[in-house]
This record gives C-alpha cells, structure tokens and sequence, in this order.
C-alpha cells in the first residue's frame, strides 16, 4: 500500500492514508519523503471526490472503510488501480512464489546505471514514477490473484510453488493462474525452466526459459558461490554471452540474476553496463540485510516460506563458513504455518539454533486454527525455543555468532531488544 501511494502521488495525484497502527514501519520511508499524510483516527476529512482503495489486512467491518462507503466514495481494489497503472508504460511484471523483489531491484538498478531512470513498484516498500519515463517495473503478487488485473509488455516467472494455500485449491490452481497471467503478457515471457511447474505451463506468448539445466534457451554454466558472492557464466544457443559476478549468495540469486539480464538485453541494454550494474547492486530492504555490531551478525531477511529459509540460510552459510547461524523467525499466519509445517522443520534445522515468535497475523485469526501454534514446530527441532521481546536474552549466549532475524511480519522490534543486549 505504501509504495502504491508513492506511485500515485509521484504521478501528480493527492495522496493520504489510514492506518489503524501508529508504529514506525520501513515502509513509511517513501511517504515521509513526499510528506503523505497518515492518519490514525476516523475524523479526518476526505473529499468527495476521493478514491480509496485498501488493504487485504482490512475487513470489510472496519470502521474506516465503513465510513468511506457511508460517504458514497468511490472504492477500487489496490491491484485494479496498478491495473490502470500498468497501461501507462512498457511494464515488466515480475511474478513467482519466491524472488519477486531481488529480481525486480535487479532489474531497476541496471536500467537506472544504463538508461538513467524507470519507474518502479517492488514490494519491500520501494515505488517511483514519472510520466516521462518509458519503463515500469513491477513486482507482480499472485496473492489474491492480484496480477491478473495486470497485462504487462514483458513478465517473468521465476518459480512456481505451493503458497497461499488458504485461496488457491491446489498446486493445479496455482499454476493455472500463472498461466493466465502469462498469456496476457504482450510481447515476451521469461521463464524458469528448470522449475517442472512452469514446464507444465502452456505458453501462447513467446517464452524464453533460463536455468542450469541444458534443455533451457539461456544456460547457466560454471557457478561459483564464495564468501564474496557468486559469479557464473551465460550461454545463448550454445554461445558465450559473457561472465558475471554479483554480490548476492546462494544459486537462486544467480537464477534472479539471469531473469533480469535477459529482460535487460532484450531492452537492448549492453551486456558491459548489466554486469557493471551487478556489480554495484545493493539488494532490496529487509533483503539478506547484514548489520555487524562488535562480534555479533545481525541478518535482517523478509524469507518466511520454506524454500526462501532454505535457501537464505545456505546463503547464510556461504558468507559466514566459520560462524554459527541462528535462526529467529516470526510466522505470519496460521493457515501457512498449518500447511507448511514441515517444510519448516526442515528448512529451520539448517540453522544451529532455532526460536520462533509466536504466530503474528493480521488476516487470519486463532480461533479458526485451534491447535496451530508456534509449538508445533519448535517442538520437533532439536533445541528449538519460543522467544519474544520479553525474552529476547535468549539470544545473549550467541554474541559472537550470525543471528538471523526472518519473517514477512516486522521483526523490527526485535532486533531492536537484542541490540540492546549487545
């Protein structure tokens, strides 16, 4: 929603907001930098001409959307308005289960090094737009189906996996959407081809599949992944299209990597200012952020599925090889954390230490999950503990180590307490 509204007041549009929460989040950045009005209470003034639109987190009780439809306002759902957005600009859509964000930065970073600016909406709270701008990248959210109110120029799909299971029926289902949002793409779609779902996809638009493995178009060749990043080579039709290196860990990075060059040459912009581009990339906020303070590794990470805690923590282990890595995570809902639990055993015991926060979901509530508590993970990983703010002096036996803070919820707060301790 944040970045949505910096889109819309940098396309010349009066922009304010409701938030039942007066908490400073990193989301609030952009809208203070554009002086946004927030407001907090249900006597502020709206003019009638006014169009609201909300967030999901929202029930259709809330007071505040009551007063809006009591005021006969007009009321648009969020992605219909980017729908409309979308038409303005040659836009690239980048969707998929996992990587949306680092791919869609990506992608924004080479075009603002090589052709000077483009506009933007990803969703770790970043969003920009001029009308004098040819591009728009947008990170294109399957959740509620979201993207099909999108028909971009060009899209990505950077994997397709189980999530959301609480709207989508089935892995079937999942796919089926993706296929849809693939084929109102206009011109190109850029596809994982070592994902077995995508290769289910019956494409009507013109594909191009990127991976590791040779049945692919775009071919990744002899990765290395060290302690300072990784590096790999791209072959086209069996060709050398060049060597790359970037900043990132862990071989999905290089996967996102590889979407956004495709796209970028396929833009027309050179190989040379896409790999200078990698190498001055900064991913996006709460992106495998690193903080060192004294001995201690604070990593700040948005992972909260399964496969994005897998392959965070390998990446985890590919920077710091010599340190312990603890994990904290915060689930942030119930219907995930029933579907999934597992999956999440699995994944967290990569880690030497693992606590959970109890389940934080603005969208979901307990009472219709009994039984699904925090517990049911930690209770089948060897160690594994419940934490809070209360009792983040957990944490003090492992100053000296990588401590990883995960989950899509804030888990500001909590960093916030254990720098207190150190």
């Amino acid at each position: 929603m944040s970045t949505l509204a910096q889109i819309l007041a940098d396309l010349g549009n009066t922009v304010s907001g409701y938030d039942d929460a007066k908490d400073y989040k990193f989301t609030q950045k952009g809208l203070d930098e554009r002086k946004i009005p927030i407001y907090y209470d249900n006597n502020h003034n709206i003019d009638k001409n006014t169009i609201v639109t909300y967030s999901v987190a929202l029930t259709q009780d809330h007071k505040e959307l009551q007063r809006v439809k009591s005021l006969g306002l007009t009321i648009k759902k969020y992605n219909e308005i980017i729908g409309d957005i979308v038409d303005m600009f040659d836009t690239i859509g980048v969707s998929g289960t996992h990587g949306k964000t680092t791919t869609s930065s990506l992608i924004k970073h080479i075009l603002e090094q090589s052709i000077g600016q483009c506009n933007y909406f990803i969703g770790a709270g970043d969003g920009h737009a001029s009308k004098d701008n040819k591009y728009f990248v947008l990170e294109s959210d399957e959740f509620n189906r979201h993207f099909l109110a999108y028909n971009p120029k060009y899209s990505i799909i950077t994997n397709i996996e189980k999530e959301h299971l609480e709207i989508y029926k089935d892995i079937d289902d999942i796919r089926s959407t993706f296929e849809k949002f693939a084929n109102q793409t206009k011109e190109l779609v850029v596809a994982c081809g070592d994902n077995k779902e995508i290769r289910k996809i019956n494409f009507k638009t013109k594909v191009l599949y990127y991976g590791f493995n040779n049945d692919n178009d775009i071919i990744i060749k002899n990765p290395v992944l060290n302690e300072l990043g990784s590096s790999f080579d791209i072959y086209i039709d069996n060709t050398l299209y060049g060597h790359f290196d970037i900043p990132l860990y862990g071989k999905h990075m290089i996967l996102n990597a590889v979407a956004a060059t495709i796209i970028c040459k396929n833009l027309e912009i050179e190989q040379e200012k896409i790999q200078a581009a990698f190498k001055t990339f900064q991913n996006a906020q709460r992106r495998f952020a690193i903080e060192k303070i004294k001995d201690t590794i604070i990593i700040d990470d948005y992972a909260h599925h399964p496969t994005e805690i897998k392959v965070t923590l390998e990446g985890v282990k590919q920077k710091f090889p010599d340190k312990k890595i603890v994990v904290v995570f915060k689930p942030n809902t119930y219907s995930r954390t029933k579907d999934f639990t597992n999956e999440f055993i699995d994944s967290l015991s990569i880690a030497d230490k693992v606590f959970l926060t109890e389940i934080d979901s603005n969208r979901e509530k307990q009472e219709d999950y009994p039984g699904i508590t925090s517990s049911i993970i930690t209770d089948k990983i060897e160690g594994g503990e419940i934490i809070s703010e209360e009792t983040i002096k957990k944490l003090e036996p492992y100053k000296k180590e990588v401590v990883c803070f995960m989950g899509c919820a804030s888990v500001a707060h909590l960093i916030s307490e254990f720098k207190k301790i150190l």
